[in-house]
């Protein structure tokens, strides 16, 4: 997004080959009238916010899914800085038809701050592009800081400056700088990871790629897997996971780094760690409904996951293996598939339509072989 909203050339190193990069890449240079973002979320909001500021009228679709995927707080949002939009079928949701900002109504808008970091991430990258600048106000809880964090790192990183003084991020009117930049590899498929490692009976991994002082809000793996059976030794080029013991209850806030909760509540159905989870809000409107489907993958296995108070929620149970290979429904999301299949550590499981992996992850399936983990 940085790369299309500069004038200056900047040269980008090691791109992920996901689905979502890919598809923002080939949208990004497409001159179609209609952009289909396919199931990719990022992509959605992100080219919301570049359509708002572009020079050409855009309708903006993806899959059915995504179509119940809301969209209104960040139309709103444009709309309030002068973008017009109109909903094609539903309103609040995909597809939508995006005219440009012609002329800046307001350099001030509010936004929550505790339904999606992505709204608020697409609108601080147009923020420097929009003649009066953006003074963003988020309101209520701020979830997801670390990817808002990240967002603004990697803008100062182009030469952007912004101030952010409590729940106000401002950002005045400048122009992107050229430079070269080294993406680091991705924390959230490294978690997967580190599945394995806790669940297996012994061994070593390392990881290339990923750095100490990460800026991605999914490090917490780190923290988090240090109280669930692997401990992380950085080296230059990449993190080395080991086996060491686990504690027997953990309690955890996903706020900052939803995308992990998947990964976590599997290892502590599997090592029957008592586990309370909260800041799972979010949850909700992913991919799929992953709170719904977490619970009733898990009772396949004779884990309740359920809510004991309001944004609370507990693994309890004792794993359960089969002499049969258990059965996993992905629902379209590739993190049900790629945090459940650590499980073949325990029994033998079928992952259901496995390709859905090729969103985040492409190579996941090839990788695991690479370690002994066989398919048929």
């Amino acid at each position: 997004m940085i790369q299309a909203l500069s004038e200056a050339p900047i040269t980008l190193d090691n791109l992920s080959d996901a689905r979502d990069t890919q598809t923002m890449l080939r949208l990004l240079a497409s001159d179609a009238d209609t952009w289909d973002v396919l199931d990719a979320g990022t992509t959605m909001r992100f080219l919301c916010g570049f359509a708002a500021v572009g020079k050409e009228k855009r309708t903006l679709t993806g899959t059915k899914r995504m179509q119940e995927r809301p969209i209104k707080i960040l139309a709103d949002a444009l709309k309030t800085l002068g973008a017009k939009i109109k909903y094609e079928k539903k309103e609040g949701y995909p597809p939508l038809t995006i005219t440009p900002i012609k002329n800046q109504k307001t350099s001030q808008v509010k936004i929550k701050g505790d339904v999606s970091s992505q709204y608020i991430s697409a609108l601080l990258m147009i923020a420097p592009t929009l003649p009066e600048g953006l003074t963003l106000e988020l309101t209520g809880k701020i979830g997801s800081r670390p990817y808002i964090q990240m967002t603004l790192d990697l803008m100062a990183r182009f030469g952007v400056s912004h101030n952010w003084i409590d729940n106000r991020i401002q950002i005045e009117a400048q122009a992107y700088q050229s430079s070269d930049y080294t993406i680091e590899s991705d924390w959230s498929a490294a978690s997967y990871w580190y599945s394995l490692v806790s669940l297996s009976s012994q061994g070593t991994v390392k990881l290339l790629g990923l750095r100490s002082n990460s800026l991605q809000g999914d490090m917490a793996i780190v923290r988090m897997m240090n109280s669930l059976g692997v401990m992380s030794s950085f080296e230059e080029d990449g993190v080395v996971l080991q086996k060491i013991p686990h504690q027997k209850e953990v309690q955890f806030d996903f706020t900052d780094c939803p995308d992990l909760a998947q990964t976590i509540a599997v290892i502590c159905a599997a090592k029957g760690v008592k586990c309370q989870m909260t800041g799972l809000e979010s949850l909700r409107i992913k991919e799929t409904d992953r709170i719904k489907a977490l619970k009733t993958e898990l009772k396949k296995f004779g884990i309740k996951f359920k809510e004991t108070a309001e944004g609370v929620w507990e693994i309890n149970g004792d794993f359960q293996t089969s002499s049969e290979a258990v059965e996993i429904e992905t629902y379209e999301d590739h993190r049900m598939a790629m945090a459940f299949a650590p499980l073949c550590t325990q029994q033998d499981i079928i992952i259901k339509e496995p390709s859905v992996a090729d969103k985040s992850y492409p190579g996941y399936w090839k990788d695991l072989s690479s370690v002994g983990i066989t398919s048929v």
